[in-house]
């Protein structure tokens, strides 16, 4: 099992989602805590250790693993991934302290 950590982004745009949605999010997040491959998850990788993972046909969490834990990066639409595929270069997604 692996610990959580909500980065800055995260928090931010969950919050812009409805209660129904953010309990959905949540509910992935915790498939995520106890199995970042479990198939409902659809995870795919993006660049340099990140990964996305879907949690319904419309919304999508950015995510990494450092040792034992999951670095939440971001969540969004769908096309979020695109911010964080192939980027050349990548500063810190995740940053100490947010």
């Amino acid at each position: 099992m692996y610990k959580i950590q909500f980065g800055h982004n995260f928090r931010k745009n969950f919050k812009k989602f409805d209660s129904i949605k953010q309990t959905l999010i949540l509910k992935k997040v915790n498939f995520l805590k106890n199995d970042p491959d479990h198939p409902s998850l659809r995870t795919e990788p993006l660049y340099k250790g990140l990964r996305s993972s879907s949690v319904n046909m419309d919304i999508r969490i950015i995510w990494e693993i450092v040792g034992d834990i999951i670095n939440l990066i971001n969540v969004g639409k769908h096309d979020i991934y695109r911010q964080y595929k192939n980027k050349r270069k990548r500063k810190s997604a995740f940053r100490e302290n947010q």
